[in-house]
């Protein structure tokens, strides 16, 4: 690589600012008070009772089959917020769902069934263009599929899966991308988890934003790369990396990773900056769309599309249909070169089991769908959904992570405690969220994460919204510094 030219001039470079406040040094303090207390509470049962559950012996020479702190932090802190995770659904996940309810007699340890359902406005769904629909045009394509091919093919796609309709969606993913050629995959993680050993391996360099999903990480680690991560969505750390790793040694080539929307800060990638560094540096760069393609931008192509960024300028663009389609699988597109290497080394193309055709057929409607004039509409319907409820939430006084147009709205509650306590009080008002704590999130961003969907109306979310406020006065939930 040639020697780096001088420093970027970031003055320049249109980097919009996100929503990311602080919280304040008092409800740290409290917050981890709370959680270490919940923690000492566990140590004296512990001590005084014996943990009803299954133990290690003869293990000498083995590696530990369990983490003891996460087995100590499941059993006393975890299961007394248990409830409020993986809940049970018997419906279609659309702009409303339907919750089973449950009740357990033993403190969290297990549940039953009452018999009984709760129906919920849905904000805690990744359905962000509506398409999770029992009827309609995505829903009839899907079942004429399963009638014609059956439910699976009972193959990987280098065998016997492939069938005329993953050849289709192959190339009409790279025709609504933009680019020469797409592969695509039965599961979204594994695009990611086994796609990227099949591109990456010795002599290469990762620069991976901290924030970067599971997938992602795995995917670094059976590739067997040199990693170096940098804070999140922040450019001038990035290109110190970049310029401190040409200097240092030749490598074959450096490559940056990162998403295009961040599911857990609702905070969208500087993809103009980034391009500019990696056009500087001679960099490549690895960008995962599976929460922006077909949410974001003006057509719904991503945050390529909602930057105006050449899509050529993006060496690997990577998505999953599992949001936005309302369906399941994913996708690695760009160069064809880049797409027939995926094709022969990626794992997940060689001994995965194929999509099944009534998911490619749910994914082929959707994308028609998109492209039409028709779904431009719901593109904006949805930016527009995400504006509204953004703003209301801010005015509310709570702390609202993320930017402007990300359908991913996180709203800070620290505590472990206010955490749970949301969750159950917005279902008990008809609204379906998800909570997120540690070991998801930093011990003090203890979190409630709203996802909106263009299939809400705005009486819908106003109603969630009016249960919001309830809630926010109910439990102190006003952290924000400004309003």
């Amino acid at each position: 690589m040639e020697a780096p030219a001088p420093w970027m001039d970031w003055a320049q470079l249109d980097i919009f600012p996100g929503s990311f406040e602080k919280c304040s040094l008092l409800t740290a303090a409290l917050t981890h008070a709370g959680l270490y207390l919940l923690m000492f509470l566990g140590f004296v049962n512990q001590l005084l009772f014996t943990p009803k559950v299954a133990t290690e012996r003869n293990r000498v020479g083995y590696a530990p089959l369990y983490n003891p702190f996460e087995q100590f932090y499941s059993r006393y802190v975890y299961r007394r917020v248990r409830h409020i995770f993986n809940r049970p659904i018997c419906s279609t996940p659309g702009a409303e769902l339907t919750l089973k309810e449950r009740a357990t007699d033993d403190y969290n340890w297990s549940f039953r069934f009452t018999g009984a359902e709760k129906r919920c406005i849905n904000l805690g769904s990744y359905n962000y263009l509506g398409f999770a629909a029992p009827e309609g045009e995505c829903a009839d394509a899907a079942e004429a599929a399963a009638r014609r091919y059956g439910l699976a093919l009972a193959s990987s796609r280098a065998e016997l899966g492939s069938t005329p309709l993953h050849q289709e969606l192959e190339e009409t993913t790279a025709k609504f991308l933009g680019v020469e050629a797409a592969v695509v995959f039965g599961m979204g993680f594994a695009t990611n988890a086994l796609g990227i050993p099949g591109l990456l391996g010795a002599g290469t360099l990762v620069l991976s934003d901290e924030n970067n999903h599971a997938s992602l990480i795995l995917g670094l680690r059976l590739a067997r790369v040199a990693v170096r991560v940098f804070a999140h969505n922040d450019m001038r750390q990035l290109e110190r990396l970049a310029r401190d790793a040409i200097a240092e040694r030749r490598w074959d080539r450096i490559v940056v990773v990162v998403e295009g929307v961040y599911s857990m800060e609702g905070s969208i990638v500087p993809l103009p900056a980034l391009v500019a560094l990696k056009k500087k540096y001679g960099l490549l760069l690895y960008l995962d769309e599976a929460h922006s393609v077909g949410a974001m931008g003006a057509r719904g192509r991503g945050v390529v599309d909602h930057w105006g960024v050449a899509p050529g300028d993006v060496d690997v663009l990577m998505g999953t249909f599992t949001k936005s389609f309302g369906a399941a699988g994913g996708y690695i597109a760009g160069a064809a070169r880049l797409v027939d290497a995926v094709r022969a080394r990626g794992h997940a193309h060689a001994y995965a089991h194929a999509m099944a055709p009534a998911v490619c057929a749910q994914v082929l409607a959707a994308m028609r769908a998109i492209a039409a004039p028709a779904g431009e509409l719901r593109v904006r319907r949805l930016r527009d959904n995400t504006r509204h409820f953004r703003r209301r939430l801010r005015a509310m006084g709570v702390v609202v992570f993320g930017h402007e147009d990300s359908p991913v709205v996180p709203m800070l509650v620290y505590t472990f405690s206010k955490m749970a306590a949301t969750v159950e009080r917005l279902t008990a008002r008809g609204v379906a969220t998800v909570g997120v704590g540690f070991p998801a999130t930093p011990l003090n961003k203890a979190r409630i994460r709203f996802c909106l969907s263009a299939a809400h109306s705005r009486a819908q979310l106003d109603r969630c919204l009016d249960a919001v406020q309830q809630v926010v006065d109910e439990l102190g939930l006003q952290y924000a510094r400004a309003v």
